[in-house]
């Protein structure tokens, strides 16, 4: 029980560090750019960072209960999740050498959770 809720905590940081990229994305369109005085005072940027504080403090739960050698690697799932609001979200093309890589990632993921 006590690994279940290792791993669920950190599905949680993942999660949260993916939509804090979402929220960062979005800020950056609604602003035009790189304005950082736009971006100072976007909601979006703000929940962005919100949520990037939220994940440091499950990461902080993650890494008192796993391994730094799991718990890091794992997080590369992050790259793999990314890759569904770039798609729904933003239109962004998934080619193959993508999908190549996402195989690589959850491969490398399945070995270093062995």
């Amino acid at each position: 029980m006590d690994k279940t809720i290792s791993y669920l905590l950190l599905f949680g940081n993942i999660l949260l560090l993916v939509t804090g990229q979402i929220l960062f994305k979005i800020g950056l369109g609604r602003s035009g750019g790189l304005h950082w005085g736009k971006l100072a005072t976007s909601p979006a940027v703000i929940g962005g960072v919100a949520l990037y504080g939220l994940a440091t403090l499950l990461w902080f739960a993650v890494l008192s209960r796993l391994p730094l050698s799991v718990a890091y690697p794992l997080q590369a799932l992050a790259y793999v999740l990314a890759l569904v609001p770039a798609y729904f979200l933003f239109h962004e093309t998934i080619t193959l050498t993508k999908l190549a890589g996402v195989a690589v990632i959850l491969l490398g993921v399945f070995l270093l959770a062995k």
